[in-house]
């Protein structure tokens, strides 16, 4: 399990008081130690199910069911609506314990956490005077949240824009009409298609000076389609199938942050460093996990040569095995100290990739190493390594990419010379 200790307390506002207004239904919230509990005892269950969903690709149902069920779902929607009020710290070590188990589930999970995440960041906001999500929307999203998974993720990427960290517009158009907004598009990578049912759509207004933004779209909304498409290395139960939209109408209510799009692409630098931070932290979950089969695996190989000795007993093994715990150590560290910087209003934007960037590089060279020191029974499909080891490697394709970052960080460096 993870080497991460220190639990951190649900996140409030400075002088917030909880409104009297939060759903009577739901249970009080819980302390972050009892949900972290709650998380590692799914992902033990979870992790006895990866393989078939690995196999077949199917979207984990069964799996948002358990975690509604051990009132997980709501972990950062605001206490005063009704959720636990969870901050980054807590948000992504529940991340990473479900992705020990599951690291498909665990990432779909991530994208609901972020989505709420804002939502309730932006209410915080609207007692000052902002409201990026309409207050409605914001409280409609909230309550079927606490009531059913009701799972939201951001549908950006599309076939010939690729990823929007890269710059560029989309080329999903929303036309304004007396009747709502019209939307169509294609997006792929769709994280979790199959178990949303709403989907916060980036697209470009028609209009004589036209806005960027993004758009609530309800999954079973007429006009909206699903295209199976998703067949990729590792990751296989994410089901990030493609999105078309053809003709959707949406309530005119239903856009969120609208902006000049002469502006480009403007990152929302919370959204951003809880992306960072919840993704770094599904890769390091499918790395500790694999760096537990082979610590059991290396004790109980016992090669005749070795005398009845165990592998673990060589000291060449050791060592390796130590390097493992060195990357996985330091990518926890550096995941940890983004989270609690943000938190704590002091992070800056270099920290939040750097630990993004480590965390994903040291996944994949700690399950290549241990794919090493494992041999041929690391490549057998009736060990989980083997997983492990292709879904650690899905990790480096995540925008943006590890060259983007460095490319950024060491021009504005070199600006600045």
């Amino acid at each position: 399990m993870s080497t991460a200790t220190t639990l951190d307390a649900p996140a409030t506002e400075p002088g917030q008081s909880q409104p009297e207004h939060a759903a009577a239904a739901t249970a009080a919230p819980l302390e972050g130690a009892e949900l972290l509990a709650r998380a590692r005892a799914l992902a033990q269950d979870f992790a006895a199910k990866a393989a078939a969903y690995d196999a077949t690709g199917q979207a984990p149902a069964e799996q948002f069911q358990q975690l509604l069920q051990a009132d997980l779902l709501r972990l950062t929607i605001a206490r005063r609506d009704g959720g636990h009020g969870a901050g980054l710290p807590l948000a992504r070590r529940v991340v990473q314990a479900i992705a020990e188990g599951d690291p498909s589930v665990a990432l779909i999970l991530s994208m609901h956490y972020s989505q709420h995440a804002s939502i309730a960041r932006s209410q915080r906001q609207s007692d000052a005077g902002k409201r990026p999500w309409p207050a409605a929307l914001a409280q409609r999203l909230t309550q079927q949240a606490l009531r059913a998974p009701a799972l939201i993720n951001a549908v950006q990427v599309e076939p010939e824009l690729g990823s929007p960290s890269y710059g560029g517009l989309p080329a999903t158009i929303a036309r304004h009409t007396d009747a709502g907004w019209r939307i169509s598009g294609h997006k792929i990578y769709s994280t979790g298609s199959h178990l949303l049912d709403w989907l916060n759509v980036l697209a470009i207004t028609d209009e004589p000076e036209p806005r960027l933004g993004q758009f609530l779209v309800a999954r079973d909304a007429p006009g909206v389609r699903l295209v199976e498409t998703w067949n990729p290395l590792g990751m296989r139960a994410t089901a990030s199938h493609d999105f078309v939209f053809e003709d959707v109408l949406i309530p005119l209510d239903h856009a969120v942050a609208l902006y000049s799009a002469a502006q480009g692409q403007r990152r929302d630098e919370h959204a951003f460093a809880w992306y960072l931070s919840l993704v770094g932290s599904v890769y390091t979950g499918v790395a500790i996990a694999a760096r537990d089969w082979l610590a059991a695996f290396l004790q109980r190989r016992k090669p005749t040569v070795l005398g009845g000795a165990a592998l673990a007993s060589l000291p060449t093994v050791q060592e390796q095995v130590g390097h493992i715990q060195l990357l996985l150590h330091t990518s926890e560290t550096l995941l940890d100290a983004h989270a609690h910087a943000y938190e704590a209003g002091a992070a800056h934007s270099e920290l939040g990739l750097t630990a993004r960037h480590v965390a994903m590089e040291h996944a994949a060279r700690a399950t290549t190493l241990a794919l090493e020191l494992a041999g041929n029974h690391g490549l057998s499909g009736h060990n989980a390594l083997e997983r492990h080891f292709r879904n650690a490697h899905c990790g480096l394709i995540h925008a943006p990419s590890a060259a983007l970052i460095r490319g950024n960080l060491g021009r504005a460096l070199l600006l600045e010379q």
